[in-house]
């Protein structure tokens, strides 16, 4: 069995060499790459990392190693990882929007809701190169002076759907009241009061006992992190999906440590951060089966809106496009960028999706 694994792993590596360009670098001059997340193994930003290592290391000949931490060994929220990336004691960070916003905080237009209408457009939008993506890399190293380098949007859940302990939410009337946990953020506050509910930060260690006590009776949250924490064991029994934010994973890198390697090996890392990238897109669609036959089965209540209670919650909701454009530094320029993206996306997917069907 061992000898058949190393097989399987030597031919793994192969195909990952014969789909690069790059030639071996023999001249001893060996890197590490510390790459952080502030999460556990059963998450997607860990799926990324884990197809990032395998694909960097193999792609450079063993000339770049990367070093895993997963949780907090080296810093403990976003803040404080951003710090180290910029300082370059942490080369890697991971992050949701939501976790960078006192620092980057045009990055929040992510958490706009009902922008991205599936995971095709939202794909599109965040690849690599789309006008967006661009756009928020340049923002990111203009407001980090030129320390923090944003190397590519994956997915850390799926979609960010409201949850809740109290009733079923099927249009925007339903919310009223609620008591919604949210990050420590303005954009997810302001969404959530439109909608008629109560905002309530909770750091998120906290929110399983916050459930239990009723000091809030409600999250937006994707389906697999519902899950991962358990949260119907504490009262969470009501899922709406609404879909109103696709969960973006920002993954930062130190600048000096890119710009330090040759062009070779910046296209390892770049080929590298793509592969992460699909790898955090899938990740979610497979986990999420099994999340909701599980919260099913544990007595659990999904709702899916029409598509009249989905446009409710959009009109709901439109006036945190405003807000987020008149209040959030950089937001005006950040919510064009996604827009525009997001409508170029739609019209190559629609235009792939007629050709299809002829």
């Amino acid at each position: 069995m061992m000898k058949l694994g190393n097989t399987l792993k030597a031919l793994g590596l192969a195909a990952l060499m014969a789909g690069t360009s790059v030639a071996a670098w023999a001249d001893g001059h060996a890197m590490t790459i510390r790459a952080t997340a502030n999460s556990n193994e059963n998450d997607e930003d860990y799926d990324g990392l884990v197809v990032f290592k395998n694909y960097v290391e193999a792609a450079s000949n063993g000339a770049i190693t990367v070093e895993l931490f997963i949780g907090t060994q080296l810093c403990g929220n976003g803040a404080e990882c951003l710090q180290g990336v910029g300082d370059g004691t942490i080369d890697v960070y991971v992050s949701t929007s939501g976790g960078v916003s006192g620092i980057f905080p045009f990055i929040q237009v992510l958490d706009l809701p009902y922008l991205m209408a599936d995971d095709r457009i939202a794909e599109a939008a965040l690849a690599n190169g789309s006008g967006f993506t661009t756009t928020m890399q340049d923002m990111v190293k203009e407001a980090s002076g030129d320390s923090i380098r944003l190397m590519t949007i994956g997915n850390t859940g799926g979609w960010r759907n409201f949850a809740n302990t109290k009733r079923r939410v099927a249009e925007p009337g339903d919310m009223d009241g609620l008591k919604i946990r949210t990050v420590v953020a303005d954009l997810p506050q302001e969404l959530v009061k439109a909608l008629g509910a109560s905002p309530t930060p909770i750091p998120w260690p906290e929110l399983f006992t916050s459930f239990q006590t009723g000091v809030v009776e409600g999250s937006k949250n994707g389906i697999t992190d519902i899950m991962n924490m358990k949260f119907p064991d504490a009262g969470l029994k009501y899922v709406t999906l609404d879909g109103h934010a696709y969960m973006g994973a920002l993954w930062f890198m130190n600048n000096e440590k890119f710009q330090s390697m040759d062009d070779g090996l910046k296209r390892v890392v770049v080929d590298g951060f793509y592969q992460l990238q699909q790898a955090t897109f899938a990740s979610p669609k497979r986990k999420s089966i099994q999340a909701y036959e599980d919260f099913v089965a544990a007595g659990g209540d999904l709702y899916v809106p029409t598509p009249e209670q989905k446009a409710a919650f959009k009109d709901a909701a439109a006036p945190v496009y405003d807000w987020f454009k008149s209040n959030v530094d950089g937001g005006g320029a950040a919510f064009d960028a996604l827009t525009a993206a997001v409508a170029e996306a739609e019209a190559a997917v629609n235009a792939a999706r007629d050709a299809d069907l002829k």
